[in-house]
């Protein structure tokens, strides 16, 4: 019969206590407002790097972590074809260079000097048979004849002249136009070799030799030895909050239990329209000892913060604009400043007073 009693007044007592709501008194401390944004740690001036031709991997000049210098070959693409093709623009450049056709120049330039002799030899006899027609020496058919002979070599003179320069000016037209094929050909031939286009550290390379390769597959990853940044993702909502310098609180899942800070350094004017967001920049003011690229990042963006503020637990809340006083009455409050946790009221409460917990 007692163990009977005991078991009822037990069973009173934790009915009792389970029943007894949940309270808090409102508190004056500091509170600040902030912006949630995930996103991932990125090396500075991090980069994929694309082929710019399709073709098969020869070699890989590279290893993961190494440290490299701008222009430095990191990836041998097969470029038979290409190399023939400009084996073949150098024989023909070779074969179009001014000096290789100087012969032909030359050549002409014979034709010229006896041509232009014998336009000199004619124009003399044309002056001394004009001259012994004018003493009435000679026939008028004479000087005809010599007359005839001089335009046929000043014509021959003038038409060897032309000859010359036409030839000229297509050996040097067809000399820069080789010279042209052989630069794109050798540019081309670039392209097969693919180089880091900065200083940094190679952090993956994805292909393996003798893979294929298109302009459409990154090949490697590249970027910054020593300096992160942080890319953030915030939502359209909140975006108009964000300002250029304001605090950040990171936390690293590489660091559980830790958080950082950084600023936020750049903001992209331009939203990302399938996850309605918009990207970040961040700079670490403290950081981890060691980072690598695409860690998981979650931070808060402080956006603004209040000392001595009145505060209560979020949950306390009802609608946002109610609490429970200790009647269970509901009392309308101004609420300012909220943070994960805590919200500010403005008015409707005192330091001190106490609140009941809503029940669900």
């Amino acid at each position: 019969m007692k163990s009977l009693v005991y078991i009822i007044i037990s069973i009173l007592l934790f009915t009792s206590c389970k029943s007894k709501q949940e309270s808090t008194k409102a508190l004056t401390e500091s509170i600040s407002e902030s912006v949630y944004a995930s996103g991932v740690v990125k090396s500075k001036n991090q980069y994929q790097v694309y082929a710019t031709v399709n073709g098969l991997i020869k070699d890989i000049l590279v290893t993961e972590g190494d440290i490299i210098k701008k222009g430095q070959p990191i990836i041998g693409i097969t470029n038979t074809a290409s190399k023939l093709n400009a084996e073949n623009a150098k024989l023909a450049a070779d074969f179009s260079d001014l000096n290789a056709n100087i012969d032909k120049l030359n050549e002409l330039k014979s034709t010229i000097d006896f041509a232009y002799s014998k336009m000199k030899n004619d124009s003399n006899l044309l002056v001394r048979q004009n001259n012994l027609w004018t003493n009435k020496v000679g026939s008028q058919n004479d000087l005809d004849q010599r007359e005839l002979a001089y335009k046929n070599s000043k014509s021959a003179y003038e038409s060897a002249l032309l000859r010359y320069n036409s030839l000229q000016k297509q050996l040097q037209f067809e000399a820069l136009k080789s010279k042209k094929n052989l630069q794109i050909s050798n540019t081309i031939e670039e392209d097969y070799l693919i180089k880091s286009e900065t200083n940094g550290k190679i952090y993956s390379i994805f292909k393996e030799p003798g893979e294929m390769v298109t302009v459409q597959s990154p090949v490697a990853l590249i970027g910054d030895a020593n300096e992160f940044l942080l890319e953030l993702q915030v939502d359209e909502y909140d975006i108009t909050k964000i300002k250029i310098g304001q605090k950040i609180l990171v936390s690293l899942d590489s660091y559980k239990g830790k958080t950082f800070e950084a600023r936020v350094s750049k903001i992209n004017p331009s939203m990302n329209e399938r996850s309605r967001s918009f990207t970040i920049d961040a700079k670490f003011i403290t950081k981890p000892q060691l980072l690598f690229p695409n860690l998981t990042a979650e931070s808060n963006i402080v956006i603004q913060k209040k000392e001595n503020a009145l505060t209560i637990p979020r949950n306390y809340l009802i609608d946002d604009n109610y609490v429970l006083n200790e009647n269970k009455e509901k009392v309308k409050v101004a609420v300012g400043l909220k943070d994960y946790q805590k919200a500010e009221i403005i008015s409707g409460l005192k330091s001190g007073e106490v609140i009941l917990k809503p029940t669900k």
